[in-house]
């Protein structure tokens, strides 16, 4: 199958077509950042590629993050207290990493003003000079300076701030982004690159010759076919379920990955009304708290709790309560249960041992695993997806002995940051502001070719999303469920969970309409 072209259907049947019963120089398990990463990478190298996802593409940890595109303020505060030249170094490759995300996808991904409100005289210069630093690491790729802020300043940030404990406090600027949409840019981008991806596909087996992994048997969850999928090299990048592929491949692995649970709520008052964020260094127990202006909404979180594996994490009254009692001992007006208009948890992989196994002896907080075969990639944040799947591939193509081009993902841009501008501000510039901006921040370049496929009238009075955006969805986006569309692509449903379902019905009905055509 050949690359597609912008205007070309995303079409599952084609894909799935594509990639069943051949052989592929790369298979990568797992649809996430660290997937989506090798992906592109692995393509852009010219090499050919394919990807399944057990779930949809992004749907675990990756679409349920903090959303922020950052360098690692609190890794930075760690490498002075223990004189970790390490963890130096990986807030620095962080921070030319986020500079790099961000122009991938503006549409996608923005800066964002955060101020840690300061109580105590001690904690101003503390902060600012922590900062300054981060500033110095950022070198030619910050993105924006440090400061002090007056009291003042910060009840103008945030009205219902409680400033009387406070002495001021100290901002600095990292990156905010839509993580989910971002994930599925990046494997559109590789479809148009000429990658084949399949979500809803699960790895039940996988295939060795002379004991070392060559393939993978697969089930399509969808449709309940099963086929398998040749390969030179098989990369596992899946998060939280890391180690289970692993003993596929080798039952004797070491175990090597813990999971924790990182809640996060929507808030529907306007905390922000600048657009700028809130850290709160330390809470009671040693955590930090984000709030933060996201889509029109405010994100409150986050908890770090260990959990088990599970396809759909869910999240308890008393990570709410939890949530909301810390959050509220900042503020003077506190945030009531009813005004939470949807919660989620996501699972954060840990690497609790990279042992003697480690091919590589990594600075940075990601690892790289041989077992039979099998290569796998975890750990890392969202921020630096392209470096570590620059490492990975590195990696693959040393041990297995694969010849291809150099990596060309360092000044990629992702599908929606490609094409015509004002051909798209110009298409959409009739529309109501709500909805025009919602359609760029969602499409960028592509908002045009999405309003172009059907009607512009409102799925829910006085939301922007529009009727026009669920075919775009299910035809170029890979959606394949109204889940799909309503948690990762109109992102809604991560936002408000009764407008959600407001909208569920249309979905599922162009849905039984998209199954009948078929």
């Amino acid at each position: 199958m050949s690359a597609l072209k912008p205007t070309q259907h995303w079409s599952r049947q084609e894909q799935l077509q594509g990639i069943s019963e051949q052989t592929f120089d790369v298979l990568v398990i797992g649809g996430g950042a660290t997937g989506a990463g090798v992906f592109l990478d692995a393509i852009s190298r010219g090499l050919k590629v394919a990807l399944v996802d057990q779930q949809d593409f992004t749907e675990g940890t990756s679409s349920r993050s903090t959303k922020l595109v950052h360098g690692g303020v609190r890794y930075l505060e760690q490498a002075v207290k223990q004189l970790d030249i390490g963890k130096y170094q990986l807030v620095r490759e962080a921070l030319a990493e986020r500079r790099r995300m961000l122009e991938m996808a503006p549409h996608l991904a923005w800066k964002l003003n955060l101020v840690t409100p300061v109580k105590g005289w001690f904690g101003l210069p503390y902060f600012r000079i922590g900062l300054g630093v981060y500033d110095l690491l950022s070198g030619s790729q910050k993105i924006g300076p440090s400061r002090i802020e007056s009291k003042a300043t910060l009840k103008a940030i945030c009205p219902d701030l409680d400033i009387d404990p406070l002495t001021g406090g100290v901002s600095y600027f990292d990156g905010q982004f839509d993580d989910a949409r971002y994930g599925v840019a990046m494997i559109r981008t590789g479809l148009e690159m000429g990658g084949l991806a399949l979500n809803h596909t699960e790895v039940s087996g996988l295939l060795k010759t002379d004991g070392q992994v060559t393939g993978a048997e697969c089930h399509d969850r969808l449709s309940g076919a099963s086929f398998t999928v040749h390969a030179k090299a098989v990369v596992n990048c899946t998060g939280p379920w890391t180690d289970k592929v692993r003993a596929m491949a080798d039952a004797n692995h070491t175990p090597m990955m813990t999971v924790s649970s990182g809640v996060h709520l929507l808030v529907d008052r306007d905390l922000l009304p600048q657009g700028r964020g809130i850290l709160i260094p330390e809470t009671d127990d040693g955590r930090v708290l984000f709030m933060l202006p996201w889509l029109g909404k405010t994100l409150v979180g986050t908890t770090d709790d260990p959990a088990q594996l599970s396809d759909d994490p869910g999240v308890s009254e008393s990570e709410i309560d939890y949530i909301l009692e810390t959050c509220n001992r900042w503020l003077s007006v506190p945030i009531s249960r009813d005004e939470v208009t949807a919660s989620w948890s996501g699972l954060r992989p840990l690497v609790a041992d990279p042992d003697a196994q480690s091919t590589a002896a990594l600075t940075r907080d990601h690892v790289v695993l041989d077992d039979a075969g099998l290569i796998s990639l975890t750990g890392g944040k969202w921020t630096t997806w392209r470096k570590m799947a620059e490492d990975c591939v590195d990696h693959v193509l040393k041990v297995k002995g694969i010849t291809a081009k150099p990596c060309a993902t360092y000044d990629i841009r992702l599908v929606g940051a490609r094409g015509d501008t004002k051909a798209a501000q110009h298409a959409i510039a009739h529309l109501p502001e709500d909805i025009r901006d919602h359609l760029w921040q969602a499409y960028g370049d592509r908002a045009g070719q999405v309003l172009a496929m059907g009607s512009e009238d409102r799925l829910v009075e006085n939301e922007p999303y529009i009727q026009a955006e669920i075919d775009w969805i299910l035809t170029q986006e890979g959606a394949c469920t109204a889940d799909d569309v309503l948690h990762r692509r109109l992102r809604v449903a991560m936002l408000d969970e009764s407008v959600a379902e407001q909208i569920r019905q249309r979905v599922n009905e162009r849905l039984e309409k998209l199954a009948q055509a078929a």
